[in-house]
């Protein structure tokens, strides 16, 4: 078995929670942490300038988390960014695990996340849960991408421990090492919201291992099942400018997967746009997200985040290249 910070025993697990204006739900979520079966090290939650009390609801939990505030909404790439970076840079994490305020693990997830990255035989640089609806569905719009041309002994070896190599995973329990961040860096805080897990993985997993974890689930408490394209309204701005973004600034696909994967997304717009019952809305808002992709490109995370809490943590972090 490779040696690895999450496979030593003394390897220290932190939680990134982001948090905004749901407080009954990070309640939940927070119960959920405290009840894992492999107790945490440490519990970070990111409040991303609520308007609600749910910067206090962390601080009166039971389970003591860190609780920081930023000084204004910065959007799950953000919050997702600044944990991430106090998580390595300031709370001595070797793995990261992170999830939205919506997030509720069954008692098991994280160990269950830690045997298999422990059973792997290579390297393991990202692991996603299994995740699922309220009602035990298998959620849409936490589906991993499986990792294409995966070799017959990678796949061997996923199987016998019970996991599938992934291209992408979901920050809807998603655990990363420590030395990923180092090497590769934070999300790119610019894209505000959607696709910023999707740049961040594969990103980690271009050269790296990823692992789909069955045994691992949790549950994602959205609203409504359905995916990210059931109708999105003014955010689809950020679905196409984003995923531009991805596809002519990041370096996280090669130039197959670049074709791959943007005739995909073209599919999907086109299903997206053909479903909407406001498609005035969506043609707008995926106009402006076209002329902000081609004309602009993403600021550095730190420049994003610059004078916020936890910026200093950020800045010896941050990995971006103009």
């Amino acid at each position: 078995m490779v040696d690895s910070p999450l496979v030593r025993p003394d390897g220290r697990v932190v939680a990134v929670v982001v948090a905004f204006n749901r407080r009954d739900l990070l309640q939940d979520a927070l119960d959920a942490l405290a009840t894992q079966t492999r107790p945490l090290d440490a519990i970070l939650v990111v409040d991303n300038a609520s308007t609600d009390d749910s910067a206090q609801v962390a601080r009166n939990h039971p389970a003591a988390p860190v609780v920081v505030t930023l000084e204004r909404n910065t959007g799950g790439a953000g919050g997702f960014a600044a944990g991430l970076a106090h998580a390595v840079a300031s709370l001595g994490a070797d793995g990261v695990w992170l999830m939205d305020d919506d997030t509720i693990p069954t008692p098991t997830a994280l160990a269950e996340l830690l045997a298999a990255w422990a059973t792997h035989p290579a390297p393991v640089d990202a692991a996603g849960s299994r995740v699922v609806w309220t009602d035990g569905r298998d959620h849409p719009m936490n589906t991993p991408r499986s990792r294409p041309g995966a070799s017959r002994a990678a796949l061997a070896a996923a199987r016998r421990a019970g996991v599938v190599p992934v291209r992408s995973t979901s920050f809807v329990s998603m655990l990363v090492s420590a030395d990923a961040v180092r090497t590769h860096g934070l999300p790119v805080a610019d894209y505000f919201i959607w696709n910023d897990d999707f740049e961040y993985s594969c990103r980690l997993l271009r050269d790296g291992t990823g692992l789909h974890v069955p045994a691992s689930v949790v549950e994602h408490r959205t609203k409504t099942f359905g995916a990210t394209d059931a109708d999105p309204g003014d955010r689809f701005y950020f679905e196409v400018r984003n995923k531009i973004w991805m596809f002519t600034r990041s370096r996280a696909l090669g130039g197959g997967e670049r074709l791959l994967y943007g005739a995909s997304t073209l599919r999907r717009w086109a299903r997206t746009v053909a479903r909407s019952q406001a498609r005035g809305v969506l043609l707008r808002a995926g106009g402006r997200g076209l002329r902000d992709g081609v004309l602009r490109r993403p600021r550095p995370t730190s420049e994003v985040l610059a004078g916020l809490s936890l910026a200093s943590d950020v800045v010896v972090l941050d990995r971006s290249v103009r």
